[in-house]
């Protein structure tokens, strides 16, 4: 596993784990983050990340 700050720009991972406090996390899930999903980064500016969810994959 590794953060989406180290992901390759363009390449598809899917989601191990989500880490962070309660309220975090289910923030994440209703943005589309889901262990079992899709995510791609689209581009990294300072050390933020803009991500493409693939909410289709869920498992």
């Amino acid at each position: 596993m590794m953060p989406l700050t180290f992901a390759v720009i363009g390449e598809e991972n899917i989601i191990k784990k989500i880490g962070g406090k309660q309220e975090v996390r289910t923030h994440l899930e209703n943005l589309g983050f889901n262990v079992g999903g899709a995510v791609t980064v689209l581009n990294t500016i300072g050390g933020n990340v803009i991500v493409k969810v693939d909410r289709k994959s869920v498992v």
